[in-house]
């Protein structure tokens, strides 16, 4: 039997990709461990599944295969989640595939990875 272990997400510049998503989710870098290749942060509570960061020199996919879902509880949480993930660096996305009324909204982080804040709340 196999789970998945953590997941994993390309970056070009390792200590911006870890100031971000450490504040994005509330994680922090494994036994304090920032390397300038690999690092893997875990949630600070420990539950939840390990981001890894690693350097890559592939270029990021406008529209990608594989992305992060962060889940919002309402309306007003996706809004805010949002507005804090904008401040700490991400960018809203051009998304020209969003369906007539959508429940996500599209962001980009500082490397350009897309992922999407979804309000699961929304009917």
């Amino acid at each position: 039997m196999v789970s998945i272990g953590q997941v994993v997400i390309g970056v070009d510049d390792m200590r911006r990709a870890v100031r971000f998503w450490t504040q994005a989710l509330h994680y922090i870098p494994r036994s304090g461990a920032v390397s300038d290749d690999w690092t893997i942060l875990d949630p600070v509570n420990g539950l939840g599944t390990p981001l890894a960061l690693d350097v890559s020199e592939s270029p990021v996919q406008e529209h990608p295969r594989m992305h992060l879902d962060l889940f919002t509880e309402n309306a007003d949480e996706h809004a805010a989640e949002v507005e804090r993930l904008i401040a700490l660096g991400a960018q809203k996305v051009d998304w020209d595939l969003y369906p007539a009324d959508p429940d996500f909204t599209v962001l980009a982080d500082p490397e350009g990875n897309r992922f999407c804040v979804i309000d699961l709340s929304h009917g």
